[in-house]
């Protein structure tokens, strides 16, 4: 047994690994593929009972467009691809599991606490997305009788729009996705914008203005909506001149943007900037051994991109490596040699009676 295989041995009956991501999102599952070519032992903890997180939550169907290597991709293939990718390895999932509060003891083990125990890590990677979030809402009288019954705040199956008409609210990414996702199905689609301008980015605006949805802005809000047990129309008007229509349509797809939470993380005596926490270029937090990627985390000049997100995971997974053990750099090499090697020494090691959640990759802990 060399010295690093000594120091993953249990300590006082803990069952220690190396890293721990709380999150198991599309950023968590590249960091898990990323801990397994770096020979570290992982879990991955997440509320949800599947991995992927938003990809598959919320809009599994959606287009996911600047991802590299793929000029488009659903959000379900994409959290297929990276699960797919982070399992090859031996690695733990606990789904179904809340994080609630998160401790380092006097001798550096973090206590990750759950409603279903306690797990035990020598550092920690949070990838949490944005944490608990809840769809902005308009303030209008039948918005609350009719969510769910015409009224939509994510898209998650488009036959559920085929023949529909639909009209789509919002200036952002998302908005601009469902145009051009529910256009070839939908019989018709209205896209209405507050702004005289877009936060989405350039090319999805020109794709849906070159297409057959009737893009209507700026100054366009929806006034009333109409329908008794489900939507039939609703009233939309141009603030500054005061023009009113009524349209006709099946389906509104609100897409205001989210209210976002970080729950118990709050109480973990992180550094908070807003609503994220705050890293530094290594991604680390201030708390020794913790470290946070993705939509959680801020620093100067952060954009919250999936693809930046993989890099920010990458650094903060090679950083804990280093840390769990300081012989081992930070730089992780070529990752066509490193590949081969992890999964070499992986299949040693299953074979030399290893703990069981190493032999066969669970979907439960």
């Amino acid at each position: 047994m060399t010295a690093n295989e000594a120091q993953r041995e249990p300590v006082d009956n803990r069952d220690i690994y190396d890293i721990t991501f709380i999150g198991a999102g599309p950023v968590a599952l590249y960091g898990m593929y990323y801990a397994g070519l770096r020979l570290t032992r992982f879990k991955a903890i997440d509320p949800l009972e599947e991995t992927g997180g938003a990809l598959t939550a919320l809009y599994p169907e959606k287009y996911i467009y600047d991802v590299g290597g793929f000029p488009k991709i659903t959000a379900k293939e994409l959290a297929q691809h990276l699960h797919e990718q982070a399992t090859q390895y031996p690695h733990t999932l606990c789904l179904g599991e809340r994080v609630e509060s998160l401790e380092r003891g006097d001798d550096g083990i973090l206590s990750i606490t759950t409603q279903a125990g306690v797990h035990f890590s020598r550092t920690v990677i949070i990838c949490a997305g944005l944490g608990a979030f809840t769809p902005r809402k308009l303030e209008l009288p039948d918005v609350e009788r009719l969510d769910g019954h015409g009224i939509y705040y994510a898209v998650r199956r488009k036959a559920d729009f085929a023949g529909r008409r639909v009209l789509i609210v919002g200036g952002g990414d998302s908005a601009f996705d469902y145009s051009m996702m529910l256009e070839p199905v939908a019989k018709s689609i209205t896209h209405i914008h507050r702004n005289s301008f877009f936060s989405a980015h350039e090319d999805s605006i020109r794709k849906v203005q070159a297409s057959t949805v009737e893009m209507r802005f700026p100054f366009w809000e929806v006034k009333a909506i109409h329908g008794d047990d489900h939507v039939t129309g609703a009233t939309i008007h141009q603030t500054k001149t005061g023009e009113e229509i009524d349209l006709e349509i099946d389906a509104i797809i609100f897409n205001l943007g989210w209210l976002t939470s970080l729950g118990p993380i709050v109480d973990w005596g992180l550094t908070l900037d807003g609503n994220a926490i705050a890293v530094d270029r290594r991604m680390r937090t201030n708390i020794e051994g913790v470290y946070a990627a993705g939509d959680i985390c801020t620093y100067d000049g952060k954009l919250k991109l999936i693809s930046l997100g993989f890099g920010e995971v990458a650094i903060a997974v090679n950083n804990a490596k280093n840390y769990v053990d300081p012989r081992a750099k930070v730089a992780p090499g070529h990752s066509t040699d490193k590949h081969e090697i992890a999964l070499k020494k992986a299949s040693r090691k299953t074979k030399q009676n290893q703990p069981k959640e190493l032999a066969v990759p669970p979907t439960k802990h």
